[in-house]
């Protein structure tokens, strides 16, 4: 969500480290990778039974006050976004077992829309965990949603250095694709390196699918539908090409415009757009 990406499914070998030398003679403050002489090897993980952190959405009102805050503002939010978030019922409300999160045609803060981002901060962090989401998704040309993560401590630095996992992304130019990803300072999109996977999803904005990701010490594996679509795994380099040994909290929003959301121009016609969750479920990792 932080940014336009160009999705590229890269295979997950990881024989040859992303930066060339890694000499003693390095400049100060350079990233050094070690190189890669075997593949990674992921082994089989469990989680337990009954979620460990969720919200059902069995409750009217605005969200569970305990789970979750809010990102409030119209900064653009990094990628030139064209929508003010805010905490009003009009954007954000739970009611008949589903969050609904409303992108409106309306003027706030200098922004001619507004809409809702979500978050979990230190009220929802994790270290691991099978993480699951049942939604359904708005659609229109311009609109964003998101279903993702971001490191809660950041003890690795700004974007990309501490990561970010991408549970769901679409955009609504390019209906039923779906996509998964992960963000690191070895993969990302401004090195060309990124990690994703994308397949369509016939009825993503009519019907309800589970979004998932499986988080260990040595992968992320994602899902739709049960079905796998992505998986990077831990390739033992560091913090460069592995942050994901950190807390993470989770993110819920729709974006409208922005660097991807607008690739191919918006439609302000579709408003109001409505991303609906009718869950979200973290279950533990068992040791």
């Amino acid at each position: 969500m932080k940014r336009l990406k160009t999705y590229i499914l890269a295979p997950l070998i990881g024989a040859i480290a992303i930066i060339s030398s890694c000499s003693k003679t390095s400049a100060p403050g350079a990233t050094i990778l070690k190189a890669v002489t075997t593949v990674p090897v992921n082994k089989e993980w469990s989680f337990e039974a009954t979620p460990m952190w969720s919200d059902e959405f069995d409750y009217a009102g605005l969200p569970n006050s305990a789970k979750w805050n809010y990102d409030i503002g119209g900064s653009g939010w990094g990628n030139n976004e064209l929508q003010y978030y805010t905490d009003n019922i009009k954007n954000v409300e739970v009611g008949n077992g589903v969050l609904t999160i409303t992108a409106r045609k309306e003027m706030m803060g200098a922004k001619n829309y507004t809409s809702t981002r979500l978050i979990s901060k230190n009220k929802g962090d994790f270290l691991y965990g099978r993480i699951e989401v049942k939604a359904k998704l708005p659609s229109g040309k311009g609109t964003w949603p998101a279903i993702w993560m971001l490191p809660t401590d950041w003890a690795y630095g700004g974007w990309p250095k501490s990561g970010e996992i991408d549970i769901m992304e679409h955009v609504g130019y390019d209906q039923d694709k779906v996509h998964i990803s992960v963000h690191t300072e070895a993969y990302n999109h401004s090195i060309k390196t990124q990690k994703s996977g994308a397949r369509m999803v016939y009825g993503s904005s009519t019907d309800f699918h589970t979004y998932r990701v499986d988080w260990t010490p040595k992968s992320i594996i994602g899902f739709i539908d049960g079905e796998q679509l992505f998986q990077f795994l831990n390739e033992d380099r560091g913090s460069a090409v592995w942050p994901f040994d950190k807390r993470f909290h989770l993110l819920i929003n729709v974006a409208f415009g922005g660097n991807w959301g607008a690739a191919q121009g918006i439609d302000p016609s579709v408003l109001p757009q409505k991303l609906e969750v009718d869950y979200v479920r973290v279950y533990k990792l068992k040791e």
